[in-house]
């Protein structure tokens, strides 16, 4: 028997889901242009202080969501949470247009499979700009086989989302139009100023942030990172990068281990996505935070072999190392 998210079990496990058809790719293609001419609308419409902040919120909430949704969450299963959160953020992480959460899981858990061999999807062995935008296009690419995610693929409600992502898309857009028009941002921010700056321009640097991790964070040169492992692939870690992706861009961390809930071994990383997923902890809406491994510390020398302290990094027993 498997616990499923609402803490039910399931037998399903074994079940055979199929594969979901994509939309056509010239579809994907004008979306893309869509959302980058949206976003360009900036540089016509007037500035004012509230559509700043309304792009922050944006970009946040939803760049969160992208880390700690489609990556810790869904392709990692680096925490457990309830069915209704389990959607909520299914419908945040969709609403940056990255497609469907069963769909990003297939791939990032392929990937790691993979990293840099001939059949990553990604393509990291390939050229930058593959890596960053061209596997996403790729026609081989494109369809979900929700068997390679059978974790998820049970869920009703996630193959549904996976294969109408476009519904949350659409979803945050008006959402954002109407409260414009509303005057609910402010008098001086009207539906079309909203709609720019709290939609559009935060969804094409999310969906570039999130790229820059496949193309940047594989690049191994002095300006993508450093490496703290000796890993398998060119992964590299961040700090720029893992400020704009909340915690994603300590990337070779995550290719030496995974499946933790952290992406910064030590306080000096800063890991936002993890720090908000410990206050969600401490309020009982995500649990089992999956730590990293002891093992994990001591390969990178930042402890050693016999060392109790944990203190030193910023970690405890309890949501830092295993013991």
């Amino acid at each position: 028997m498997a616990r499923v998210a609402d803490g039910s079990t399931s037998t399903s496990t074994n079940r055979r889901y199929g594969i979901q058809l994509s939309e056509p790719l010239w579809w994907i293609k004008a979306r893309l242009v869509i959302v980058h001419l949206g976003a360009l609308g900036v540089l016509l419409l007037p500035f004012d202080w509230n559509l700043f902040w309304i792009f922050l919120i944006s970009f946040t909430v939803r760049m969160w969501a992208v880390e700690a949704g489609y990556h810790r969450y869904f392709s990692h299963r680096a925490f457990k949470t309830s069915r209704i959160f389990q959607t909520i953020l299914a419908v945040l992480a969709c609403s940056t247009g990255q497609r469907g959460v069963i769909w990003w899981a297939a791939y990032h858990r392929k990937h790691h499979q993979k990293s840099e061999k001939e059949d990553d999807p990604y393509g990291s062995n390939r050229s930058f700009w593959y890596a960053h935008m061209g596997w996403y296009l790729d026609p081989n690419n494109l369809d979900t086989n929700l068997d390679q995610v059978p974790d998820f693929a049970r869920y009703t409600e996630l193959r549904f989302l996976n294969q109408r992502y476009y519904l949350a898309v659409i979803g945050m857009a008006l959402a954002m139009y109407i409260a414009g028009e509303m005057g609910w941002f402010g008098a001086n921010v009207t539906g079309l100023s909203a709609l720019v700056w709290g939609f559009f321009l935060p969804t094409a640097l999310i969906l570039h942030a999130t790229s820059a991790i496949n193309s940047v964070g594989h690049a191994r040169n002095k300006l993508s990172g450093n490496r703290r492992f000796s890993t398998d692939d060119k992964s590299v870690n961040s700090f720029w990068l893992s400020l704009i992706t909340m915690g994603g861009g300590w990337h070779n961390n995550h290719h030496r281990y995974g499946a933790g809930a952290r992406a910064g071994l030590v306080w000096w990383e800063i890991d936002a996505t993890y720090y908000f997923l410990r206050l969600l902890n401490m309020l009982g809406i995500v649990w089992d935070l999956r730590p990293v491994p002891r093992q994990v510390f001591v390969d990178a020398g930042l402890m050693s072999a016999n060392s109790e302290s944990l203190s030193s990094l910023g970690l405890d027993k309890e949501n830092g190392a295993n013991q």
